[in-house]
């Protein structure tokens, strides 16, 4: 199954405790992109990537993969990068890679372990004894070593150094399949904007302004940075007298 539409929502909605996450999402991605998917903290991002991923099931609406309702198909199609370490701390480099081998039919293990020998990182280095920047670049050799159709990347740069960003973004640009597309949950704006073909901006769970990068800039002549400045302007309070506090 292969449908030019890759992402597709339809009212999407989310609820905890009776309060929205995400409300009435409606939203339509294709194939061969990066977006980047950006918003303040709390805005619904991470609940969009789960719920895309098939990790939390919709209130109301529906997400659709590539045509298909979250399954089997659709778990087997996508590659998701959570913003937290999942592996285990006793766990070695090479048990992660058996692991992924095992599990994935897709995954290149002969270009992950080249990524890991590019960044220093050696099969018998042990989880419990990297940085958290560096257990965050193997989960991301990892997951875009995967021939998927849907990368969906949950704050991927947020603890690496800056040093590391550009051949982070690098392996992202250079591995992802090209009939699949990424997504980029992130609040680093101006280190990711770059390597951009479209922005969804989303503020308390719905989405108000899906474009391309192209386009923003032809229009405001603005850097994506400064435009979700102005889009996310915080209004300082103003007390009773009318004065800041």
């Amino acid at each position: 199954m292969r449908t030019e539409l890759l992402v597709e929502c339809k009212g999407l909605t989310k609820n905890f405790s009776g309060k929205k996450a995400l409300d009435c999402v409606d939203l339509k991605i294709g194939r061969g992109k990066i977006i980047g998917l950006l918003g303040p903290n709390g805005s619904g991002k991470t609940t969009l990537i789960k719920l895309l991923s098939g990790l939390l099931r919709p209130t109301f609406g529906e997400a659709l993969i590539d045509g298909a309702h979250p399954g089997a198909y659709t778990k087997a199609a996508i590659s998701y990068l959570p913003d937290k370490t999942y592996f285990a701390s006793w766990m070695t480099v090479k048990d992660v890679l058996d692991l992924f081998t095992d599990f994935y039919q897709d995954f290149d293990r002969s270009r992950a372990e080249e990524m890991c020998a590019s960044m220093g990182i050696q099969p018998k280095d042990r989880i419990k004894t990297m940085s958290k920047g560096t257990k965050e670049k193997v989960q991301l050799i990892l997951v875009m070593s995967r021939k998927a159709q849907l990368y969906l990347l949950d704050e991927p740069i947020a603890g690496v150094d800056p040093a590391a960003r550009d051949y982070i973004l690098s392996t992202i640009i250079n591995s992802y399949n090209d009939e699949g597309t990424v997504v980029i949950s992130t609040h680093l704006i101006s280190d990711i904007e770059r390597v951009l073909d479209e922005v969804v901006f989303i503020r308390n769970g719905t989405i108000v302004r899906h474009e391309s990068v192209d386009e923003i800039k032809e229009k405001e002549g603005k850097s994506i940075d400064d435009v979700f400045k102005d889009t996310f302007k915080m209004v300082p309070y103003m007390g009773v007298n009318g004065y800041d506090r």
